[in-house]
């Protein structure tokens, strides 16, 4: 029997269909449900490919759930913002004082136009290399936690490159103080969770 579903069921892939009928039909009201049950039964779906599929979205489900329930709240994120403010700045410094030692300017147009491009440059690679090499920064080393993506695996380069860039979003510092998720986490499908936060693999 139709329902005001049927349609939009009729164009989900198989894999998106098994998800709706196991493990996210709690997401959906019943009569979606439904519809998506007579979707699978229609288009006889291989019970073995069934399984396979069941099995697979099971794992990414239940890593999600695991990955979420570590995620650490707004008073650990204050303290990475005070702890790599401070640790970004101090890198800044370091490279303003060795480029006046070693590449002096006269021109203090160029100067003040090298000076912007060096001190996004310092703030960009301290948070991209330290989160690409180790999964953290000094102030995740000190609260003992780290970024993982929305798997709860190690975050792809793309994903570190979103994660950095979406840091120059106005107020971005102050967005994990009403979520958990601020926004270069959630632009770049990442999160920071507690170091004891383990992933199997997809």
């Amino acid at each position: 029997m139709e329902n005001e579903f049927t349609q939009v069921m009729s164009e989900r892939t198989d894999e998106e269909l098994i998800k709706i009928v196991t493990v996210e039909r709690e997401n959906y009201q019943l009569l979606a449900v439904e519809a998506a049950e007579q979707e699978v039964e229609k288009r006889n779906i291989d019970p073995d490919t069934f399984e396979k599929v069941k099995e697979q979205v099971t794992a990414v489900h239940v890593q999600k759930t695991i990955t979420d329930s570590g995620t650490v709240g707004s008073d650990i994120r204050f303290v990475h913002y005070i702890v790599d403010v401070i640790a970004s700045y101090i890198l800044v410094i370091v490279v303003f004082i060795l480029l006046g030692i070693f590449f002096p300017f006269e021109d203090e147009a160029l100067l003040g136009f090298f000076s912007i491009i060096m001190f996004f440059g310092s703030f960009f690679g301290y948070y991209f290399v330290m989160e690409l090499q180790f999964q953290k920064t000094l102030g995740k080393f000190i609260t003992k936690t780290k970024v993982v993506n929305k798997y709860g695996e190690k975050p792809t380069v793309g994903e570190l490159v979103a994660r950095t860039f979406c840091r120059f979003i106005p107020f971005d510092n102050f967005s994990f103080l009403f979520t958990k998720n601020g926004f270069h986490d959630s632009l770049s499908s990442t999160k920071v969770v507690r170091d004891s936060v383990n992933h199997t693999k997809k």
